[in-house]
């Protein structure tokens, strides 16, 4: 038997690896109790690619769960433009699988100068953001050498949920998060393989969800472009029926991606109108009448917590995007043009 792509096989790695990482939770529950007792005005996140995706994620779980207005950073204000960032008592959390980017470095740097609580997920303890942050957090997803990364993404989002958890002693998701591993381990069983031909040969494709997921979509999308070279772009739902709906047009996919939490219904509404335009549903959810209204189901595991099922979607996404890059002629594990570690300035 052939030797599965190392993107496959790190993303598979994902449940047991966030297994592994919520039974050590000390460093996360002393951080969430700094910040309970801080009580931080506002917080920013800082990072580039699948960590920026992940910090979305963070940013409407502080949002929706804290009330925490929480903004994205672009590093070029502090590296290009010279800007003095007014940080003093925030949460500015950078999210970096590699932490050695010079921009999030720079910003980090900064913001710690000028007095905010600084915080840093990261896959690679020894890195310099790990000293460039007041409060590293170990994201501990292992070795990824795919260039496309799968369990340390997974991986941040656990951490997010579980820094929230702790943060508001929310006992209802930290039970939710002890079932976590095992939800991912079904997730990446699914079998999304009635998806494979209308995307192979498609040139292009929108990924379509909202609230909590929306990051999902926007890393989906990545994940497209990078390992399948496939031309996607995430959307909201409640943005996709302004411009975007000008590119539907009979048989075109789109990926949608429904989870059940407060946006369910209009998310699955818009499925429902791009179906009657003559759009492809490619719907991924966990409710079977939901499935049903698709031209191709794509099916996940039982709901857990809506600050979780979103994790779920994308580990049941990993293995499937894999596939699709095989059978568009392409080597997942070698995407053309891209190296692991970037470097921006």
């Amino acid at each position: 038997m052939a030797t599965e792509p190392q993107i496959w096989l790190e993303a598979r790695q994902a449940p047991a690896r966030v297994a592994d990482r919520l039974r050590d939770p000390e460093d996360v529950v002393r951080l969430a109790a700094l910040l309970r007792r801080a009580d931080p005005p506002f917080a920013m996140t800082v990072a580039r690619g699948s960590s920026d995706h992940a910090a979305n994620f963070a940013r409407y779980l502080l949002e929706t769960g804290l009330g925490l207005v929480t903004a994205s950073a672009a590093p070029s204000v502090v590296t290009a433009y010279r800007a003095r960032l007014r940080t003093t008592g925030a949460l500015v959390l950078a999210i970096s699988q590699s932490g050695q980017s010079p921009d999030i470095l720079a910003v980090m740097g900064q913001c710690r100068q000028a007095g905010a609580i600084t915080a840093a997920f990261l896959n690679d303890e020894n890195a310099p953001l790990a000293t460039a942050a007041e409060h590293p957090i170990p994201i501990a997803a292992g070795p990824e050498t795919a260039i496309a990364a799968t369990k340390s993404f997974i991986g941040t989002l656990a951490l997010t949920a579980l820094l929230l958890a702790h943060w508001r002693h929310d006992k209802k998701l930290l039970q939710a998060l002890a079932a976590l591993p095992d939800r991912l381990a079904q997730a990446a069983e699914a079998d999304w393989s009635p998806g494979l031909p209308d995307l192979a040969g498609a040139a292009s494709t929108l990924v379509v969800a909202r609230g909590r997921t929306y990051p999902i979509a926007q890393e989906a999308a990545l994940k497209l472009k990078e390992v399948c070279a496939l031309h996607a772009e995430p959307f909201s739902s409640a943005e996709v029926q302004h411009g975007p709906m000008s590119l539907v047009e009979p048989g075109y996919p789109l990926l949608i991606l429904a989870t059940q939490d407060e946006t369910l219904d209009g998310v699955t509404a818009l499925a429902g109108a791009m179906r009657e335009k003559g759009a492809r549903i490619l719907l991924a959810a966990n409710d079977p009448q939901i499935l049903a209204q698709a031209d191709i189901p794509l099916p996940l595991p039982p709901p857990l917590h809506p600050v979780l099922d979103p994790i779920v979607a994308v580990q049941a996404f990993y293995p499937f995007v894999t596939r699709l890059s095989q059978a568009r002629g392409h080597d997942p594990d070698a995407p053309r043009h891209l190296r692991k570690v970037t470097q921006t300035r």
